[in-house]
């Protein structure tokens, strides 16, 4: 998608190809062009009906508008210079787009207007209320806070595993040898994060989506190699697994019973610390790791267990 990003003192704002908007949302152009400009500063979606009816107190022309039946059939029953003096009402706040739901057809008074003020009209044969929801969810995706951090993203068995370490620790063999324990890889090296409200969600930048380096053997095409059920496109950050090659053991807890935590965009996620020594099997410490913080989730814990068992303290 060609987004730009940019921040204001209120909201981030977002700037896509109309195009792109609606071939992610199902929608149809009546006003407008694939390749105009569409700029969106809010998540949340508005149905216009009160602006239309001469409240305008409280309008955020931030958001997109969308008009279904109720908004419909209201227009349709005023006379033709009442109802442009409403539709003026809306169009003239220069709003991102306006989205007709149920497969409605504007008239050619709502067409000619949009036209005057510049603004798309777009068509949507989905109910309002699922094209509301379907709308949130992409400015959700669109408007959320984004970091770029280094590492490889996998799914292991449901778990979304985000792989640290400095450069050359071995994440990318490690991340290779999980994809061959049947593991399913979503970013490597670099790992875009977005914030969707207390979710993390990692994906891969789009230009090196499902492709590793790996040292002595170059550029590795993981989709075209093992098949599309090696590769998914995003999943949210359950778990930090982070590669410690300058280990010392001796500040490690032998017992896991300590509680660390990693901070991306100011969201806290479980952080395991492994110590990479020769002759260690990363991918199944790794997955080891993975399994017991399952088991962790589920209520079961092993320290736990072996102190009932031995009065361990």
């Amino acid at each position: 998608m060609n987004t730009k990003q940019h921040m204001t003192e209120e909201a981030i704002i977002e700037t896509a190809k109309l195009g792109d908007f609606c071939a992610q949302c199902k929608l149809d152009i009546l006003v407008g062009s694939k390749d105009d400009d569409i700029t969106f500063k809010s998540v949340l979606v508005n149905r216009p009906g009160l602006l239309l009816a001469g409240f305008e107190d409280y309008f955020s022309n931030a958001r997109v508008q969308v008009i279904g039946n109720a908004e419909y059939y209201y227009l349709a029953s005023l006379q033709p210079s009442e109802k442009k003096k409403a539709l003026t009402k809306l169009f003239v706040q220069r709003i991102p787009c306006v989205i007709y739901s149920r497969s409605i057809k504007p008239t050619q008074i709502e067409i000619d207007i949009a036209k005057q003020y510049g603004i798309p009209v777009l068509l949507s044969d989905m109910t309002t209320t699922w094209l509301m929801q379907e709308i949130s969810a992409y400015l959700d995706d669109l408007l959320a806070p984004t970091e770029m951090v280094h590492g490889s993203l996998l799914d292991i068995n449901g778990i979304g595993v985000l792989l640290t370490g400095s450069s050359g620790m071995g994440k990318s063999e490690t991340a290779i040898e999980l994809i061959n324990r049947g593991h399913r890889i979503i970013a490597d090296d670099a790992v875009v994060v977005k914030k969707v409200r207390n979710d993390l969600v990692g994906r891969a930048p789009e230009k090196i989506k499902h492709f590793i380096e790996v040292r002595g053997l170059g550029i590795i095409d993981i989709k075209s190699m093992y098949g599309v059920g090696a590769v998914l496109d995003s999943e949210d950050i359950d778990l930090v697994i982070h590669l410690d090659k300058d280990a010392n053991l001796e500040d490690y807890d032998r017992l896991g019973s300590m509680d660390n935590t990693c901070e991306i965009l100011g969201e806290s996620r479980p952080q395991i610390n492994v110590p990479v020594l020769p002759g260690r099997n990363l991918a199944v410490i790794v997955e080891v790791a993975t399994r017991n913080f399952q088991l962790k989730q589920q209520g079961h814990d092993a320290l736990e267990e072996l102190r009932k068992r031995t009065n361990l303290k």
